[in-house]
């Protein structure tokens, strides 16, 4: 990927993303990936440096007809080719200002330079096309670094060419099992020895409160895919399933918005330290106005009282970031929006706030179901954003337990 606008973290790069999951998805294996700077020397080096060690090199950015693009120079000159100016190329170019009816400038005729002996991709959305360079068995591909003028481009030319010219078979399929309540490490324990396997590969990778397996087997086709995938998953669940909550695509406010609509149950909060940060989220799912009544942003003392009926002696004696006061909220909450389950959380997301007796990343998070409330102590690690962000993990993951009737401690 180039461009010094990636490095210096003004751009995401999102490009890489985009071309590493298509690639895998027609069977091609991404071993490597730089970034590199618009400066010359440094990106003959990566490139020259790329062509030691893979069949196919994917450019994208350095395109345009600023000075600072400078991909297809770079190219030419690694490859020992002259730059030619492309017909084709130039004309669609023109054809592109002439529509826009603007004035085409001098500069943007150095888009249509391009290696000898390259193939140009046709850019529908923008100037600047791609080409492809066949360098003995190998090959480099150039594209723009505009995400909407590049994913065409690669999906409708690119990914063909690449799959008729290396004979490509087969392709990667992944399942992505998610679970929370259990650490990456332990998580690992106990499916290690699954990881040995070939085909299909396990692989746990962890995001902030919750872990993922990734499942990826080479397959002609998605039904024998799944017939590689399905038994290793099948054990997965044996082993580890009280934590797993979705798959792929599911998140855990969906998973437990539906949870609460299999059981009939309704659900009001009760947020001091996250802001309205579960409200949020559950939100975010269409159709949760058909579980979710409501919630309370308690972030004073003086709204714990007023709004959710904390008794001001809990709260002298015991502190508002205390069980005590938790189960309270979440009492409170449950009367107040006349729901099944109230969710509460109450706690020290810092940086400032905390004492030895209760130090930063405390949280106390209460569920009320049937008149009664059990309050669960927390003790997060980070910063503010991570330990906010674990509290509504950890929040809807005990909503998605008490719905599903895995927790009986109420």
């Amino acid at each position: 990927m180039v461009g010094t606008e990636l490095l210096l973290g003004q751009t995401v790069d999102t490009n890489a993303a985009y071309i590493a999951e298509r690639l895998a998805a027609n069977g091609i294996n991404v071993y490597f990936k730089a970034t590199v700077g618009d400066n010359w020397t440094r990106f003959a080096a990566v490139l020259a440096q790329a062509l030691t060690r893979a069949d196919v090199v994917i450019i994208s950015g350095g395109l345009g007809p600023t000075e600072d693009d400078l991909t297809r120079e770079v190219v030419a000159a690694v490859l020992h080719r002259p730059l030619v100016e492309d017909p084709q190329a130039l004309a669609a170019i023109e054809r592109w200002f002439a529509v826009s009816h603007r004035p085409m400038p001098p500069s943007a005729r150095k888009q249509a330079l391009i290696p000898e002996g390259a193939r140009i991709i046709a850019n529908a959305n923008g100037t600047a096309p791609g080409f492809v360079v066949e360098h003995g068995n190998q090959t480099v591909v150039c594209l723009p670094g505009v995400p909407y003028e590049m994913k065409p481009m690669f999906d409708e030319v690119v990914l063909p060419y690449l799959r008729e010219r290396y004979g490509l078979a087969g392709a990667l399929y992944s399942r992505v099992l998610k679970f929370c309540g259990i650490g990456e490490s332990a998580l690992e324990e106990r499916v290690r020895d699954l990881q040995h396997s070939a085909n299909p590969t396990v692989a746990p990778y962890a995001s902030l409160g919750e872990v993922k397996i990734r499942i990826t087997a080479r397959a002609e086709n998605a039904e024998e895919a799944e017939r590689l995938i399905a038994p290793v998953q099948q054990e997965i669940v044996r082993r580890v399933g009280e934590y797993m909550y979705g798959i792929d695509e599911d998140t855990l406010e969906g998973v437990a918005g539906r949870a609460l609509l299999q059981a009939g149950w309704t659900l009001a909060l009760a947020e001091s330290c996250t802001g309205g940060l579960i409200a949020k989220r559950i939100t975010d799912v269409p159709g949760s106005s058909a579980y979710f009544l409501g919630g309370v942003v308690s972030y004073s003392n003086e709204a714990k009282v007023k709004l959710l009926g904390v008794s001001e002696k809990t709260l002298a004696e015991h502190g508002a970031v205390s069980a005590p006061v938790a189960e309270q909220m979440a009492l409170g909450a449950a009367e107040r929006f006349g729901a099944t389950l109230a969710v509460a959380v109450t706690g020290i997301a810092g940086p400032g706030g905390g004492s030895e007796a209760k130090p930063v990343g405390l949280v106390y998070i209460a569920c009320a179901l049937n008149g009664r409330a059990k309050a669960y102590r927390f003790q997060f690690q980070g910063g503010r954003e991570q330990v906010r962000g674990l509290t509504a993990q950890t929040a809807l993951d005990l909503i998605r337990r008490h719905a599903l009737g895995l927790s009986t401690e109420l």
